[in-house]
Order: C-alpha cells, then sequence, then structure tokens
C-alpha cells in the first residue's frame, strides 16, 4: 500500500537509536537523582558511626545496577562474619558498581582516584583505602591501614592486577598489599583472602562477543564521561560473578598466594565467559 502524499517513513535503524539515547538519558538522570539523594545520607551515616556506613552503599548500587540495566549473576558466597580480603580482576568502572551490588564491602584504590570530581566523592563516602603507588614507602603504610581494617571486621576488595583492561583475560597479580592478610583473626588463623571473578557475558540478552566488550571495558586511556554514555547507548549487560573458596597465609606466602588467586580468578571467568560457568 503507498503511503499516503506527504507523510514521510521513519528508519528503522533511526529510531533504535533514538530509542537507545532516550533510555541512557533517562537512566543517567535517574543515577545522578538517586546519587544526591544518597551521597548526605551516607556522609550522616559516617559522621554518626553508625552501622549503616557500612551497609547503606550497598543498597545503593544494588540500585544503580538495576537502574544501569547489569543482570547479575551470582555464584557462590562470600564470606561473612570476620575481616576478609577479596581479590578480583579488574575490567571497568563497572566493576565497582558489580562487586559492591553483591556485598557489603569498600575498595583499595590509587590515590589519583580520591582527586576524581565527583566519583572520587563516591569513593571516600564508601570508606575506600587509597594506595599511593608513587612512593615505595607508602606501600607499607597502606598495608596496614587494610590489615586495621580487616581487623576491625571490614571487607576490603583489591584489584591486584593494579590496572582495568580488556575483560578478555587476567593480568599478573601484584602481591605487596596482600601481606596485610598476615593478620591474625582473635582465633589466632590468618585473615583470609577470597578470589572473586567477574565476567561481561552478555549483551540484550544474547552472548557477548571479543568485540563488544570495549563498550564497557574501561582502560587504557578512555575517558570516564564518554564511555559511560557509550555503555549506557550499549544496552543491558549480563555479568557472572562468582566467589571462590578462599585462601589464607596460613599454608603459603604471599606470591604464591597472589599466583594462586589469579589462576582461580582466571578459570573462573574463562569459565563463565565460555558460558559454562
Amino acid at each position: 500500500m503507498a503511503s499516503p502524499k506527504g507523510a514521510t517513513s521513519l528508519n528503522p535503524e533511526r529510531v533504535s537509536e533514538l530509542m537507545a539515547r532516550l533510555r541512557a538519558v533517562f537512566i543517567i538522570a535517574a543515577f545522578l537523582l538517586v546519587t544526591l539523594v544518597g551521597m548526605p545520607l551516607q556522609w550522616l551515616f559516617l559522621k554518626l558511626h553508625m552501622r549503616a556506613a557500612r551497609t547503606f552503599p550497598h543498597r545503593y548500587h544494588r540500585l544503580v545496577a538495576a537502574l544501569f540495566g547489569m543482570h547479575i549473576q551470582v555464584i557462590g558466597k562470600p564470606v561473612t562474619g570476620e575481616g576478609v580480603l577479596m581479590v578480583a580482576n579488574h575490567t571497568s568502572w563497572a566493576d565497582i558498581v558489580i562487586f559492591s551490588a553483591v556485598a557489603p564491602l569498600s575498595f583499595v584504590a590509587k590515590t589519583e582516584v580520591g582527586s576524581w570530581p565527583f566519583f572520587g566523592t563516591l569513593a571516600r563516602l564508601q570508606r575506600t583505602v587509597f594506595v599511593e603507588r608513587q612512593r615505595r614507602s607508602a606501600t607499607g603504610e597502606t598495608r596496614d591501614e587494610i590489615r586495621d581494617r580487616l581487623l576491625d571486621g571490614d571487607t576490603l576488595l583489591l584489584f591486584p592486577e593494579g590496572t582495568s583492561h580488556d575483560g578478555n583475560r587476567v593480568l599478573p597479580f601484584k602481591s605487596a598489599l596482600l601481606g596485610a592478610a598476615e593478620a591474625r583473626l582473635a582465633n589466632g588463623a590468618h585473615v583470609k583472602v577470597q578470589p572473586v571473578s567477574a565476567a561481561f557475558t552478555g549483551l540484550y540478552g544474547l552472548p557477548m562477543g571479543r568485540e563488544n566488550r570495549p563498550s564497557f571495558a574501561w582502560y587504557g586511556d578512555m575517558e570516564m564521561v564518554p564511555h559511560l554514555w557509550e555503555a549506557m547507548l550499549a544496552g543491558p549487560l549480563d555479568v557472572v560473578v562468582q566467589f571462590h573458596e578462599p585462601l589464607s597465609l596460613d599454608r603459603m606466602d604471599r606470591k604464591t598466594l597472589a599466583a594462586r588467586a589469579r589462576k582461580i580468578i582466571q578459570g573462573g571467568q574463562a569459565l563463565a565467559l565460555a558460558g559454562r560457568a
């Protein structure tokens, strides 16, 4: 049937692109609204030394993950009831949302993160431990701070690769900060170190290929805000997070532990990317 005179047909690709942009605008607006409401609440919890200061970021990130369309499949369980140092592979800014959405925790991050506009404030509100990599002596100070937090019952997550990458592999682990796990709990045992693997596995419910992961993997000289916008345009993301059996310095030194943790995480990521998690 011929179109009425003067009518214009809409290009399906153009409509799809417009809908993606509208979705991205809505998500970012909702994210900013939720965050601007949540920030003063978390600040108050911290000032009053309330238990909510540890748990509120977890609830906040669960909401953010839902807003961003992150469908997270969790395998295994996190260690609870005691201080634990989690170690994980690092792919993107999205890791902060993903890991914090699946467990109440704080992060260990490079000092530069604390100076970032807006996102640095969020990091400080989540009680992040900052690492100054330029000074070798600062590593010992940070290790001591991590140890004290672990003995206080906190869950801290460390990215031992030291940088993010394309999400298709796991880089060698740096072991220096794992020395914090030499701290002993009241029962005399060393603090547990729990490997946690994450893999970006799907897009719009379909398997994600290697060529799609850079839409979410943030590394190199990529700028944060443009990459965040592109990720929102890309669509809903499927993620597999696996909590593996914890390790301990009771039976190995920190370099052996770092290598063992990397091998475990590498295996978990590979199985998830192959759809066999």
